[in-house]
């Protein structure tokens, strides 16, 4: 691998990580975003939900911008929206000001989220290994240390705004800086071909899929199943684990605060760890396992008969959901070579789609019949994942056998390639 290949690596690692816990610091806060904007219980609703639909916009207008701007060029000006969004939050005191700091923000994170994935997509075709899990991984450090810093901020009950300039401040001129080095998909694939791996057979086999009418939906449609039900998964955990921990396993309040930093923690080694796997087992073997883990997470959730029990749950829901995603993101990325980005921006939206769906679907499920049955909701969706997990091999197993087929570009490159 080059220097540049590297710089590129560790630039666009700090800018998941960066995005982590800045988006940590906002929905760990929205107790105290609520209070010092007045903001009702029968409004806040539409507030949070204003997010992931304007990012699922922001998403969508990636999608054209990408046929005439860089990914990297897109990712440079995004992120310091979403910091300088992050700071108006803190830093109003009308509704008003409040919708127009989310309203940036949720468009900036569509575009954010899209282009940071791009690149990561095209960064692992010219390492010609798994990667994507490295770079999720970082995310989840990140929303680790952003969520760390906010119990600061309200333990120390410091204003939204003093709590988040500091953050702001280190940032922002960092992910600057560090944009200078991101690596753009042809400019990856170049080098990928310097280096003797292939990656203009890739790109060419694309090209002219992209230019004859490029994304066929029905083939991205799986994976954007995955994406949705992966979403589900991870919204009910971040949304009603304390709930759930207090009000229908009997745990005190302290301790419910911890099964999200436990999901989170986990998601951080799961992640770790999972590009060897990927690269040992294969991308279907390790979807299967995680969306199995995940199942077995949610089960035990649903039939815990206290606290610690549940705790255990979670702890398994963090191992198994942590793989879906970022996998998802890599299929794409090797279904269609020749137009990654349109297909990453595509698929992109259903990770908002998934969060809209996941909480109020538990919400409702639980009102309605109760919250233990309310989990066996996402641990059935979790399971359908079995059935997809062929769209996450190399080539579709045409061959009848079971067997995983590389892509031409594939060939030569050693056990370590994906």
């Amino acid at each position: 691998m080059t220097d540049v290949l590297r710089r590129g690596r560790a630039s666009l690692a700090f800018s998941f990580f960066a995005q982590g816990a800045t988006f940590a610091l906002l929905v760990t806060r929205i107790p105290a975003i609520q209070d010092r904007y007045g903001v009702s219980d029968a409004l806040l609703p539409a507030f949070l939900a204003a997010v992931p639909i304007l990012a699922g916009v922001g998403s969508v207008t990636t999608e054209q911008l990408v046929k005439r701007i860089r990914p990297s060029r897109l990712l440079r000006w995004s992120q310091p929206v979403v910091l300088l969004a992050l700071l108006g939050v803190g830093s109003g005191d009308r509704l008003v000001e409040l919708a127009v700091a989310l309203g940036a923000f949720g468009l900036a994170v569509g575009a954010l989220d899209a282009s940071m994935n791009m690149l990561g997509v095209s960064l692992q075709r010219a390492y010609g290994r798994s990667i994507m899990l490295g770079f999720h991984a970082t995310y989840s450090l990140g929303g680790i240390v952003g969520a760390s810093l906010a119990w600061v901020g309200a333990h120390w009950h410091l204003s939204l705004f003093v709590s988040y300039l500091p953050v702001v401040l280190v940032l922002l001129p960092a992910a600057f800086v560090g944009s200078r080095w991101y690596v753009d998909g042809d400019a990856a694939s170049g080098l990928e071909a310097d280096a003797g791996t292939g990656g203009v057979v890739d790109a060419a086999a694309g090209k002219g899929q992209a230019e004859s009418g490029a994304l066929v939906f029905r083939l991205l449609l799986p994976l954007c199943l995955v994406m949705t039900f992966a979403y589900i998964g991870d919204s009910t955990v971040s949304n009603w684990s304390a709930k759930y921990l207090q009000d229908v396993l009997g745990s005190s309040e302290q301790l419910a605060t911890v099964p999200y930093n436990v999901y989170m923690v986990m998601t951080l080694v799961g992640r770790a760890v999972g590009d060897f796997g990927v690269r040992r087992f294969g991308a279907v073997a390790v979807v299967r396992l995680g969306a199995v883990v995940a199942a077995l997470g949610f089960a035990v959730v649903a039939v815990a008969p206290g606290a610690w029990v549940g705790m255990l749950g979670f702890t398994l829901l963090g191992l198994g959901l942590c793989v879906l995603v970022p996998q998802t993101f890599a299929a794409a990325g090797r279904l269609f070579p020749g137009a990654s980005d349109a297909a990453i921006a595509r698929l992109n939206i259903f990770n908002y789609v998934g969060f809209l769906i996941g909480s109020p679907l538990v919400g409702a499920l639980g009102d309605a019949w109760n919250y233990r049955g309310a989990m066996l909701v996402p641990m059935v969706l979790v399971l359908a994942t079995l059935g997809y997990a062929r769209s996450f091999a190399p080539e579709p197993d045409r061959y009848g056998d079971g067997h995983e087929r590389p892509r031409t570009a594939d060939v030569g490159r050693g056990s370590n390639g994906l």
